[in-house]
């Protein structure tokens, strides 16, 4: 356990720019609450960030573009999907700051690349994109799943002078030219945000369901819990990858957070909760039940969740709840990591599925 100031102090000690509408909400979602009378269920709405639609990843890139800054760099090359909320919002934040995006977007068949939903908005941000149509099994997480095409881009920018910063997908693994893991430190701050909160309120939180993707925002979610609220479940549900990769990818960011704030505690494999139950299809493909669980959260409690990621985190804690693995009592908080500007490329689906189950 650790006082709620030191672990302030120690987030103090990174850099950062503001870009974030903070804290965010946190509300009871009261219709959920009553339909399922044995829990008490909240939401922390991430989504509410402010920048370019918002989204938890304006919270990892306060801390990560301090670091561009602060290297000198005049350019910022990532990747990710073509929908990527994390492109999104990294191009936003650059174009801020006044420093140039460039944005390896790679399209899986599952994927559209008409400029629709987040690759709409890259587009009106002027960011720099390149687009590479992959097979369903590629694998984008690491860099070293992409180098060549980052390394062909890296040295185009130094052929024009320009100084480039690689920011790992997500702001997640350290790797590129982050040598911190500065998304989880902006998630372990979400937590003891969410502490602050609940704690005003008089509420134990039991259990925080979140869409887990490139691993730092359940990583630091679980060193908040692990110092300040040791009996609360972070529950993270596979949108990328299976249980045991993701698994493999939270850890090592643990280790390299507790190592970053010089905390020597252990985070056991057992406290790493994942699911990729739901996961299904795989990365970005609708299915019925995510598509359910998106229209019921908008018709009951009037908020949108996206296709990709917390959709589907949705499904999965409903799910949880209909076969009983939350105690009965408990407060669940489920943390809204924003993306609803994805929905608008999967309009099709959505009809039609909406319209064979839901009328």
């Amino acid at each position: 356990m650790i006082s709620i100031q030191d672990l302030k102090n120690k987030i103090k000690k990174f850099p950062r720019v503001k870009l974030s509408f903070l804290p965010t909400p946190f509300e009871k979602l009261n219709n959920l609450s009553a339909m399922f009378k044995y829990y008490n269920i909240f939401i922390k709405r991430d989504d509410q960030t402010g920048l370019a639609f918002g989204g938890n990843k304006t919270r990892k890139l306060e801390f990560i573009m301090a670091d561009v800054l602060h290297q000198k760099a005049n350019c910022v090359i990532t990747w990710a999907g073509v929908q990527s909320n994390w492109c999104r919002q990294l191009t936003a934040a650059a174009k801020k700051l006044k420093i140039k995006p460039v944005l390896l977007l790679f399209k899986k068949p599952a994927f559209s690349k008409e400029y629709d939903g987040n690759l709409l908005l890259d587009l009106i941000l002027d960011a720099e994109i390149k687009i590479i149509e992959v097979e369903k099994e590629k694998k984008t997480m690491e860099l070293s799943d992409v180098k060549d095409f980052v390394e062909e881009i890296v040295k185009k920018e130094k052929q024009k002078g320009n100084t480039p910063y690689i920011a790992p997908i997500g702001g997640s693994l350290v790797e590129g030219s982050m040598s911190v893991p500065l998304g989880a430190i902006a998630y372990l701050e979400v937590f003891l945000e969410l502490y602050e909160q609940t704690m005003a309120e008089k509420i134990k939180i039991d259990s925080v369901i979140i869409a887990t993707g490139s691993g730092s925002t359940q990583a630091g979610l679980i060193i908040g819990a692990k110092l300040l609220s040791p009996w609360t479940r972070i529950v993270g549900i596979c949108v990328s990858e299976d249980k045991e990769t993701m698994r493999k990818y939270v850890k090592n960011i643990i280790e390299h957070t507790l190592s970053a704030i010089n905390i020597k505690e252990k985070i056991e494999d057992k406290e790493i909760i994942v699911f990729d139950d739901y996961l299904k299809e795989g990365y970005g493909v609708l299915n019925q039940e995510v598509a359910q669980a998106i229209a019921f959260l908008a018709r009951e409690e009037g908020i949108f969740l996206d296709p990709v990621y917390t959709g589907k985190a949705m499904a999965g804690m409903l799910d949880l709840i209909k076969n009983g693995y939350f105690r009965e009592g408990e407060n669940i908080v489920f943390l809204h990591t924003g993306g609803t500007p994805a929905l608008f490329p999967y309009r099709e689906k959505f009809i039609s599925f909406l319209k064979k189950k839901l009328g």
